[in-house]
């Protein structure tokens, strides 16, 4: 799979865990002032952490592979000044 980014797929796995901690604590911030419930909040943090680690990850990779609105690295490459 050519990638036009040239992404690694260690950044992009680096990438969603840094975002899903973000993205998680203030999800699971929300359930527990609204719930006050520290049970529901981690039930609710686990399903919500894996389901959209695995959905942002392989967006990452499928946008990785689509040349549209980018040039290919070799062409940066051959024409860098």
């Amino acid at each position: 799979m050519q990638h036009y980014n040239g992404e690694s797929r260690r950044r992009a796995i680096i990438k969603g865990v840094t975002w899903r901690i973000i993205a998680s604590g203030t999800t699971m911030g929300l359930v527990y002032f609204f719930t006050g419930s520290l049970e529901t909040m981690a039930a609710v943090g686990a399903v919500e952490v894996t389901l959209k680690f695995l959905f942002y990850y392989g967006h990452e990779r499928v946008w990785g592979v689509i040349p549209w609105g980018v040039e290919p690295l070799n062409y940066y490459r051959k024409h860098k000044s």
